[in-house]
Order: structure tokens, then C-alpha cells, then sequence
């Protein structure tokens, strides 16, 4: 058992000074006992939490994280810019060289507007829309995250129905219930807004299909309605055009974060010419959203993920990993599931409605210094290497262990 001594009082004075010791998806409630909360370095796809125990980073972040923790190209960029100034009366001119560099490689994108976080990327963008159209009504997924403004908030503490009123839900990848909601907001439809993939929290993962792309993409053209791509997640990790680009369908207005800067703070909403004068009189504004350093941390990021194939880079180690537990799955003979892009491993148990063997699969793993996660979707990064996937794979098979312990005694 590692030492989490230092972890365990940092929680303890935490929970005096701020409520439930934590927020959000960083509540470790969420996750396996003897999960570190606090880490004091991070460098390539390694950290090390306060105690000084060292893992093999799988959840990157929770996304931001593509080439690695501490990139040297990043960081020198970002140092570079702070030297000059950061958060000034105005942007630096590094925002005009990032938006020239984002409409030159996202397929649909003529124009870009910078935000601090996804929340604050998909809110624009279905503000956007809606004053683009002149109309109220949102499709949205059922079961989807798209940030947590009330509008789109997975709990519904502290939201009222007022907050929800023109939110129309639909299932992701049935065209026919697609059809029949856009029927439901049929003469006051502004936009149809759709995850890159389903990345549902704690189920199968699920690619877009095809026809279901092209469909959203016919309806609201028929509809005269906008279609958002929420790219926060996968944007620059399944194709750097954007993630609908291999489907031949480019979305209206598409929303990005996480891994755009490699760990800097920074979000962007990108869109077609029939969205430019509506996004220019949205009022629209952070006092941190012009922040240079991240822009010139996300120039660099950019630069380097196209420059490197960090894509084709991920997908084959994806690969090796996806095949290495599937056939550890045999070797133990206990059923798994992966589902999503190999890129962004999914991993769930064959019947384990309660996630009894993830956690216990995680915890085991955990132990021997690799960080999965057990219900959410995880991240390779560039900075993964043959070598990392290997000892993920002798902790994997440690995992496998007490799954195999977990039936043992069910048996008993």
C-alpha cells in the first residue's frame, strides 16, 4: 500500500476551508479509496502525487494534457510571452497569429472567438446560435456533458425549469428520435448541438454514426438551425480539422478546450461566415479571456501536434493498449468492454452495474503506479511511449488479479 499520509492531511484541511474538500469531477468520492488528490509535479505522462509516489498518467488532466506535461516547446513559448506581459488591457498580438493558425487547419472555421474553459465555449456557441436564428429552442443528447451552466448541468441542484425551458432532448446516434425532436421544436429551432462522440459518464462510449451526422447536418439546414460540434473533449485528438471532419460533415459552430494548449487555460469557439456578425454582437466577455500566455502556449501546442502526428502517434498506442486487455480479458477470463477511439480508452466490466470490479481493477492498478480511471472515459498523450504502455499493461493484469479475487468470494 502506498503512503498517503500527506494526501490524507491536506484532505483533512481542506475540508475545514472549502465545502465538501472538493468540486466538481475532482471529488475523489468518485474513485477508488487510496486515490491521491493532491500531486506536486507532472513531467511527460508521469506525476507524482505529495506523497512522492510516481504514476503513469491515463487520465492526462482530464484532458488538457496531449503532449505531455511540462512540453518543452509549450513551456518555453509560454515563458516567452509571460517575459512580454500576460493579462494586459487588451490581447497580445499572439491572439491574431493563434486565430489566423485555428482557421488555417479547422476544416469549417472562418472565424474564432477565445474563451477560459468549455463552459464558457458551448454557452457562446449556443448564444451565438440563437441570435444567428432569431430562435430559442436547443437540441441536446440526452445524457450528455456539455459544461455546468444550469442550462446544460448533469445535477439539477440549484437549476430551475425556467433553466431548461427550451432544451429538447434526443438520443445521440437515432436519427429517428433526432427527427422526431426537431419536429417537437419545429419553427423555433436554433441549433442542434452534439458531443464529437457520446462520452456518456460510466457507459459504453459510442462513435458517431454516419448517417446520424449527416442527418443532424441535413435537419438543420432544413430547419435553417445551427450545428454545434462540442469538440471541449476530442478536439485535436481524433483529427486536427476537427472530429467530424472524416464523417464529410463540417458543423455551423464548434466549441474547444481542454488539450488546445496543452494544460494553459484557454477555450475557443470556432464557426462558419453565417455565424460571423452574430458572434461580433453577442456580448461576450471575461476579464482573463484575452490572457496571452495560453494563447501562446496553444500556438506552440498546435504547431506541434500537427507537426509531430500527435494523432497517429495516440492511435497506435491506443492500439496497443486496447489489445494488450483484450487479451488479458482471455487470459483471466473475465469480460470487458471497450468502447470510443482507441485514442481515449473506455474500459468497462462485464456485468458490474455498480462498478464493483473497476474499482477494484483501479485500485489494484493504482498500486502498482498506473493511473486509470474506472467510469470515465481516459486520454493517451503524446508523450506515452511502447515502454508506458507495457508496465500499464503488468498493472492491468495486477487489476485483473483482484477482479479475479472479487469473484472468489462471491462464490464463497
Amino acid at each position: 500500500m502506498r503512503d498517503l499520509s500527506r494526501n490524507a492531511a491536506l484532505q483533512a484541511r481542506a475540508q475545514n476551508v472549502i465545502p465538501g474538500g472538493m468540486w466538481g469531477h475532482q471529488n475523489t468520492a468518485a474513485l477508488p479509496p487510496f486515490y491521491p488528490q493532491y500531486f506536486a509535479r507532472a513531467k511527460g505522462c508521469h506525476l507524482w502525487d505529495v506523497d512522492g509516489n510516481r504514476y503513469v498518467d491515463f487520465v492526462c488532466s482530464w484532458g488538457p494534457i496531449i503532449l505531455g506535461h511540462g512540453h518543452e516547446a509549450v513551456e518555453e513559448a509560454a515563458r516567452a510571452q509571460a517575459a512580454r506581459g500576460d493579462c494586459m488591457n487588451g490581447p497580445g498580438e499572439v491572439m491574431v497569429e493563434l486565430a489566423e493558425l485555428f482557421v488555417a487547419t479547422i476544416a469549417h472555421a472562418d472565424w474564432v472567438q477565445f474563451k477560459k474553459n468549455g463552459n464558457d465555449a458551448t454557452t457562446s456557441a449556443v448564444t451565438i446560435a440563437r441570435a444567428g436564428t432569431g430562435r430559442r429552442k436547443v437540441l441536446v443528447a440526452e445524457g450528455s456533458y456539455h459544461g455546468s451552466a444550469p442550462w446544460c448541468s448533469p445535477s439539477l441542484l440549484g437549476v430551475t425549469a425556467e433553466d431548461r425551458a427550451h432544451i429538447v432532448s434526443f438520443q445521440y446516434n437515432d436519427v429517428e428520435s433526432l427527427s422526431r425532436a426537431a419536429e417537437r421544436a419545429k419553427g423555433d429551432l436554433a441549433a442542434i448541438l452534439v458531443t464529437a462522440f457520446r462520452h456518456d459518464l460510466a457507459r459504453d462510449q459510442e462513435m458517431p454514426d454516419p448517417a446520424f451526422a449527416k442527418a443532424a447536418r441535413a435537419i438543420s439546414e432544413a430547419e435553417d438551425a445551427a450545428l454545434i460540434v462540442d469538440d471541449v473533449r476530442a478536439g485535436f485528438r481524433l483529427h486536427p480539422a476537427g472530429s467530424w471532419e472524416p464523417l464529410g460533415v463540417r458543423p455551423d459552430l464548434s466549441t474547444w478546450s481542454k488539450a488546445i494548449s496543452n494544460g494553459y487555460a484557454l477555450a475557443a469557439v470556432t464557426g462558419n461566415d453565417r455565424f460571423r456578425a452574430p458572434a461580433a454582437s453577442v456580448f461576450s466577455t471575461g476579464s482573463f479571456w484575452t490572457a496571452s500566455v495560453s494563447m501562446a502556449a496553444s500556438l506552440a501546442t498546435i504547431r506541434t501536434v500537427l507537426s509531430e502526428d500527435a494523432v497517429g502517434h495516440m492511435t497506435g498506442l491506443g492500439e496497443k493498449l486496447r489489445g494488450g486487455l483484450d487479451g488479458l480479458s482471455r487470459r483471466f477470463g473475465i469480460p470487458i468492454r471497450q468502447t470510443g477511439p482507441v485514442q481515449m480508452p473506455m474500459l468497462l466490466f462485464g456485468d458490474d452495474p455498480d462498478h464493483r470490479k473497476g474499482f477494484a481493477f483501479c485500485a489494484a492498478a493504482i498500486s502498482e503506479g498506473v493511473y486509470f480511471h474506472p467510469t470515465h472515459n481516459m486520454f493517451l498523450s503524446a508523450a506515452h511511449t511502447e515502454a508506458d504502455i507495457d508496465q500499464a499493461l503488468e498493472a492491468a493484469a495486477c487489476g485483473f488479479r483482484a477482479v479475479q479475487a472479487l469473484h472468489a468470494l462471491a462464490a464463497e
